[in-house]
């Protein structure tokens, strides 16, 4: 396939990754999101919910990850593309190589806890795991970048609005 072909089908489902972590966002979590493609069917998607699911592994990826799993009947999800919008975790990384995904594709890289080079470098896999896949990084980086801007400046934003309406009753 041309490069250029892959990299319009890249950014179609970034876009639909994108539209994924804005439902994170409307329920209050760090707004990723994730889908599992294989032969171009969506086979697995999720979304960050670990506080709603009082689950600290319930990172979109893992989420698009079990989802998958369950619909393709297995845990091995070979031949299959995560797309992300933040770039994966070592939680997330882990689950990846040992999914045996064929591609990783994400937006915005994450500089305090990324595993494809940004902090760790788990992703492509170290030569000493047994299974290889393919990373490709800043897929619509400044649209994932930016969503995730815009949630944690509203959350400041909501935090000093909520400790001034606190001062103001203390009066």
């Amino acid at each position: 396939m041309p490069e250029n072909a892959q990299a319009l089908i890249d950014n179609a489902y970034m876009e639909q990754a994108l539209r994924l972590a804005q439902r994170a966002w409307q329920a209050g979590e760090v707004p990723v999101g994730a889908l599992l493609v294989h032969q171009d069917e969506v086979v697995g998607q999720g979304w960050n919910q670990p506080i709603r699911r009082h689950d600290p592994s319930a990172h979109a990826e893992i989420m698009a990850l079990r989802a998958a799993g369950l619909q393709r009947q297995n845990y091995r999800l070979a031949a299959c593309t995560l797309y992300v919008t933040l770039e994966p975790c070592i939680m997330c990384a882990g689950a990846i190589i040992h999914a045996r995904l064929a591609r990783v594709v994400y937006g915005a890289s994450d500089p305090k806890g990324g595993a494809a080079g940004s902090l760790f470098k788990l992703l492509p896999p170290d030569e000493r795991f047994n299974h290889r896949l393919a990373v490709k990084g800043g897929v619509m980086a400044a649209e994932c970048s930016a969503l995730l801007s815009g949630f944690f400046k509203q959350r400041r934003a909501d935090k000093k609005q909520q400790k001034q309406a606190g001062e103001a009753s203390d009066v």
